[in-house]
């Protein structure tokens, strides 16, 4: 696995990139119709998509507006953040990396069809079956997912989730176990990212740290490792009883 980080061509040395808190940038940007916000705080639907993200994960008051948004005792995933405040608890941490697109050749995929709320129970199943990440029941629409299907069957999937402004995520990257080795998610992938880049914006991705093959497959074809990232599944601070009298 490479172990490089190279700067995006988005990078600017006045302040983060985007892609820093890309939860972020994209509720308060292209996916601001799907925002649940509260201060500096915000989160997709709970049945859209399971992350949320702070302004400013530094920021004591992002923290108090996320438990105001999510409520006292409550399990969420925090995306953008390395640490949780005195009275939070971490849950789980899970290490990712992300990968932008630095020279993917992207290109239609004839035999892929567009995939919408009817296909949602075999979407559902094939996930289930695959596990390429979260994957809920209205997440087809956050943006364009395309499949491939073998005798009506859908047998593998790729599309796109998280959108901050100039870049679109792309993810639910999976392929049926029966049919690997035939390259149906490469092609996926390039059909997916060959409609960001019609949209003038730049394909990215992530995966676990640990999935070192997929990290190969995605460099081998034109991504580029940016940063190593947290994904935190933290627990709010309880309520506070009231004093006794």
């Amino acid at each position: 696995m490479s172990t490089s980080v190279s700067p995006s061509p988005a990078q600017s040395p006045a302040g983060p990139h985007v892609l820093d808190n890309a939860v972020w940038a994209a509720l308060t940007g292209p996916h601001a119709r799907f925002a649940e916000r509260r201060g500096h705080a915000a989160r997709y639907p709970l049945d859209v998509c399971p992350f949320t993200a702070l302004a400013d994960p530094a920021d004591p008051g992002a923290w108090a507006d996320l438990t105001a948004l999510v409520g006292p005792d409550t399990v969420t995933a925090v995306t953008g953040a390395r640490a949780v405040p005195d009275g939070w608890e971490i849950v789980e941490r899970g290490q990712g990396v992300q990968l932008v697109d630095t020279g993917l050749r992207a290109e239609s995929a004839p035999e892929a069809v567009r995939l919408g709320l009817d296909d949602i129970p075999e979407i559902l199943d094939l996930i289930a079956l695959t596990k390429p990440g979260p994957f809920l029941p209205r997440t087809v629409e956050l943006g364009t997912y395309l499949g491939i299907r073998h005798h009506g069957r859908l047998i593998a999937m790729a599309g796109e989730r998280v959108h901050p402004p100039g870049w679109t995520e792309i993810s639910a990257v999976c392929t049926h176990p029966a049919h690997r080795g035939q390259g149906l998610a490469t092609r996926l992938v390039r059909a997916v990212a060959a409609g960001i880049r019609e949209r003038g914006e730049t394909p990215f991705l992530h995966t676990l740290a640990s999935n070192t093959p997929a990290i190969r497959l995605y460099e081998s074809i034109g991504f580029t490792l940016r940063r190593r990232t947290d994904f935190l599944l933290v627990r709010t601070p309880g309520r506070q009883s009231a004093p006794t009298p």
